[in-house]
């Protein structure tokens, strides 16, 4: 036997034991991890965060505004006048005039408080939009989950599958393998020729080429989960192969709920709704509007003593006031052009408008659930029948394995038989996977899948 098929061995032996060693991530540890880490939920769940703080309190209209105002300035006049030509009454010329150091400074500060009492309902119908927007927020960032759940189980179903075929493939080249020592040992007897070793080994070559490709898949997909769960791409793990079933009535009535569960359908009634307040909205322009406003100011006014003529002082002085105000005022837009007008019609069109995309997607709805339910229902029998298909190769591949042994049949029809097993299996861990995958989508639609056990 050739030292190449030794190595294999020790590696495939090697690689057993490494798996053994990593942890088991189950289907219920992935749903949290990315639930928690996933970058498109944790940017959907920062849209809900922004539509939440819009839909608070400090976002309705409903505070009153406050405002402060603060300033100081400072004056420092110095001049000269002259008045060439003129005389003063006792015939002198006139002196000039001169202002000297003559500093002023003023300060204020003023609070202003406005505040609506009311503007048409137009503040009550926005805030309850807001609510609305907050609501159709949290079920696309649902729709988000769902999608990302969804991708989450197809790259987990198909570490399952590749797993499972992986340790087909390897008892498959262990087979091979046994076939090679035989031909070698029945050989050194005289009881067959060289070309069945050399059969033996090309078909060990082809099982091994097999196991190292499919070795290679599984360790993409495992980095594909890696990139949904946002962790390291080198971590290693095995994963959970258990598969189970809904039973057909518990099925039965998620459909029977759809209706009520399904998210595209919630956010078209979600769009119904905020369509509505903007009718409502615009409506509240052919309404007056009622606001209160008050004030409180405090002003200081400063002006140093100045001298204009020599031996002449001005004195300075000091202003010092106080002020208090509070207004109301009423504003009626008895007509604005037609603009209201036109905002209430082209927002009872977009209702409209709503009503009928509800209907489709309503009906759209129907069609994929019950696109979804003949593609599950089709893929489970499938699967069923692969699975018996699995049992008849098995039982098969035994009987071809004692004749072979008893030397009634050929290395090839015992190869034939062993391909025909394989393939049964693999095509068995195919049809599982799809099945399960295909009842994830049916509930999805039915707007199930974040709320029974997968």
């Amino acid at each position: 036997m050739g030292y190449k098929y030794i190595i294999a061995g020790l590696l495939i032996g090697f690689c057993g034991v490494v798996s053994a060693q990593e942890r088991l991530l189950s289907k219920d540890a992935a749903v949290s991890l990315t639930l928690e880490n996933n970058f498109g939920i944790k940017v959907a769940k920062n849209q809900v965060a922004i539509a939440d703080n819009n839909a608070g309190i400090l976002n309705s209209g409903y505070l009153p505004t406050l405002t402060g105002t603060a300033g100081a300035t400072y004056n420092e006049l110095n001049s000269n006048t002259e008045y060439p030509g003129q005389f003063e009454s006792n015939g002198s010329p006139r002196p000039d005039l001169e202002i000297n150091d003559a500093e002023s400074q003023s300060y204020n500060a003023a609070l202003s408080l406005n505040y609506t009492l009311f503007d048409g309902m137009g503040r009550l119908y926005n805030f309850k939009r807001l609510k609305e927007q907050y609501q159709l927020s949290e079920l696309q960032a649902r729709e988000t989950i769902e999608n990302t759940i969804l991708q989450l189980f197809s790259v987990y179903y198909e570490i399952a599958r590749l797993t499972e075929n992986e340790n087909v493939l390897r008892q498959a080249l262990e087979i091979s393998k046994e076939r090679i020592k035989r031909a070698e040992y029945s050989f050194e007897y005289g009881q067959n020729t060289k070309l069945d070793i050399l059969n033996a080994q090309v078909d060990v070559t082809n099982d091994s080429i097999s196991l190292m490709n499919v070795q290679q898949n599984l360790a993409n997909a495992k980095r594909d989960l890696n990139v949904v769960l946002n962790q390291n791409l080198n971590e290693t793990f095995v994963v959970d192969t258990l598969v189970s079933f809904i039973p057909k009535l518990q099925l039965e009535d998620y459909i029977a709920q759809s209706k009520e569960n399904n998210v595209a359908i919630l956010q078209t009634e979600r769009n119904m709704a905020i369509n509505e307040y903007d009718i409502k909205v615009n409506r509240s322009g052919y309404l007056p509007t009622v606001g209160l406003s008050g004030s409180y100011g405090w002003n200081l006014n400063q002006s140093a003593a100045t001298s204009f003529l020599p031996g002449q002082i001005i004195p300075g002085s000091n202003r010092n006031s106080l002020n208090f105000a509070l207004g109301a005022s009423l504003s009626w837009n008895l007509f604005d052009g037609g603009g209201t007008t036109v905002r209430v019609k082209n927002a009872k069109i977009a209702y409209e408008n709503q009503e009928i995309f509800k209907e489709q997607v309503i009906m759209e709805v129907d069609r994929d659930i019950l696109n979804a339910l003949g593609i599950y229902e089709n893929r489970l029998q499938i699967f069923q029948i692969q699975e018996q298909n699995v049992v008849t190769n098995q039982n098969n591949f035994e009987r071809s394995k004692e004749q072979f042994q008893l030397g009634r049949i050929t290395s090839i029809e015992f190869r034939q038989a062993q391909i025909n097993l394989l393939n049964a299996q693999t095509n068995k861990n195919l049809a599982k996977y799809d099945a399960k995958l295909a009842e994830l989508q049916l509930l999805q639609l039915t707007g199930q899948l974040l709320s029974v056990e997968l």
